[in-house]
């Protein structure tokens, strides 16, 4: 479709299209978590092989999201898009195909590297087809699909291998990306970039290198350990490259980032909430499940559901979010949604025994959903209001960025925490000869001892106390998060407000869609 002026129906059916290309490529984020027994069975993959297969797809996607939306802006967002989806369902074609762990991470790295194409374009192209008194609600919907596609990952992972061998988790992407690519070549508009001179390459080398450094150090730390030389080495030299990026982008003719929009408290603001959300997510998510598969006993499938109503809550919260802010304000919106997860967070650590009813440890992530549904909506809409139109490529491209390395921090220092605490809590009382208990984990005892035996069961008691640990350290940042937002964010009188659209280049691109009659 070519029309710059579709209709009411076609925009909102427009932005179903861009919402399930987000679901597409978030979902791969988590879905390899229940086929992880599976992959180093079929494919004699090592741990190292297993934890590459897992961080090579997030290595890849957050060092080019910054280039990405540099892409966007240089070519269109839609063409971008397009390609990216495209070149998506070839690595999941390929990635089904591997017979060995070597091909397998080769695969999982181009699905990253082109999944970081869809991401920040969808968001751009949800701010140019929405007038601004409508956009809030179209962001809403949109965040909430962001974080559906990675709750549900593991449930979507878990149906298929009930069913079909390990590369079914690849192969659905197939049909699911051929169908959006018809569904945005019809609804979705084109539009040209705006981007001129040449392209930024020193930009793109240091963005993708410092955050992928980055991304190694942080996912590979609880590993190596946060003081070993490669984890610090890796560290300084990723600051030091992202401190020559911003160094470039103030000085380069035609810079592929304009940093400035940081000095707008409110973008710093809402960029800085949404990482927070995000290391709690993924951080809890990193946990629980393991809880539930290795402590509860529940298979892949069941463990996977254990996370349907926190999904269904967040997604249903999110997307209704801006009758919240129409009551409450930006600010006691996010602060509101914090605390809640704050509170459901804090008994969430407390409930979560080795004989919590199933039913009640849902209800409690539902309240968790709820909270950060309330938080991602408004915060990304208040991120993306605070700029100029023709920043929008920028900002939603550094919204993805903040999102997913605030993720990945989550996994990593939680899952440190837990595996310090798990490792000083385990042992005392049973005969431990078995196993090392200065690198044992809850995979790996539950793997060489039988089931039922004191090993098995001193492990599950060790490790419900150490999720505790880590889910009190995800409640205290959304707590702390809340009372900066209150302390931070700017009063409505002094909040940065969207502005006017330029008719003829309202997204930076030449699109322009009407809004609602």
């Amino acid at each position: 479709m070519n029309s710059l002026e579709p209709t009411d129906r076609r925009r909102w059916a427009a932005l179903g299209a861009l919402c399930t290309s987000l679901v597409v490529v978030t979902i791969d984020n988590t879905i390899l978590n229940t086929a992880i027994p599976t992959l180093a069975r079929e494919l004699s993959a090592t741990t190292v092989d297993l934890q590459w297969i897992n961080n090579a797809y997030t290595l890849a996607f957050a060092a080019l999201l910054i280039t990405a939306g540099g892409l966007g802006a240089r070519f269109g967002h839609r063409r971008i898009l397009l390609t990216g989806l495209t070149l998506f369902a070839l690595g999941s074609a390929f990635a089904a195909l591997s017979h060995t762990s070597l091909q397998l991470i080769g695969w999982r790295t181009v699905m990253g590297a082109t999944a970081a194409l869809v991401m920040p374009a969808t968001l751009s192209l949800v701010v140019s087809m929405f007038a601004p008194h409508e956009r809030g609600r179209a962001i809403g919907i949109w965040s909430a699909t962001a974080g559906l596609g990675i709750a549900i990952g593991p449930v979507a992972g878990g149906v298929l291998l009930e069913h079909f061998s390990w590369g079914s988790v690849f192969w659905i992407n197939v049909p699911l990306v051929a169908g959006v690519i018809a569904a945005t070549v019809l609804l979705v508009p084109s539009a040209r970039g705006i981007t001129k001179g040449s392209f930024d390459i020193p930009g793109l080398l240091l963005s993708a290198g410092g955050l992928a450094l980055m991304v190694d150090a942080l996912t590979q730390a609880s590993i190596r350990g946060w003081s070993s030389p490669i984890t610090l080495l890796e560290i300084v030299s990723a600051t030091a490259l992202l401190a020559g990026f911003v160094w470039w982008e103030l000085r380069a003719p035609a810079p592929m980032t304009d940093v400035r929009i940081f000095t707008s408290r409110v973008f710093s603001i809402s960029n800085a909430i949404l990482a927070a959300t995000f290391f709690a997510l993924f951080g809890v998510l990193f946990t629980y499940t393991q809880y539930l598969q290795f402590v509860r006993g529940y298979g892949p499938l069941i463990a996977g559901v254990g996370a349907v109503p926190f999904a269904i809550v967040m997604a249903a919260v999110a997307s209704s979010s801006d009758r919240v802010v129409g009551r409450l304000g930006v600010r006691w919106s996010i602060a509101s949604g914090l605390a809640v997860m704050a509170v459901g967070l804090l008994v969430l650590s407390i409930a979560a025994d080795r004989y919590a009813p199933f039913g009640i440890l849902a209800a409690i992530m539902a309240l968790v959903g709820a909270g950060m549904g309330l938080v991602m909506a408004p915060a990304t809409t208040a991120s993306m209001s605070s700029v100029a139109p023709q920043q929008a490529p920028m900002a939603s491209s550094i919204n993805s960025v903040v999102r997913e390395l605030g993720g990945v921090l989550g996994v990593a220092v939680v899952g440190t925490v837990v595996a310090t605490v798990f490792r000083s809590r385990f042992g005392p009382g049973v005969d431990t000869a078995a196993v090392d208990t200065s690198t044992a984990d809850l995979a790996q005892i539950h793997a060489s001892a039988p089931p039922a035996s004191a090993l098995t069961d001193a492990a599950n008691q060790a490790y419900t106390s150490a999720m505790s640990t880590g889910i009190q350290i995800c409640a205290a940042v959304a707590f702390v998060g809340a009372l900066a937002v209150i302390a931070l964010f700017p009063s409505p009188r002094r909040r940065a407000s969207c502005p006017p659209a330029d008719p003829a280049n309202s997204d930076g691109e030449g699109v322009r869609l009407p809004s609602n009659p």
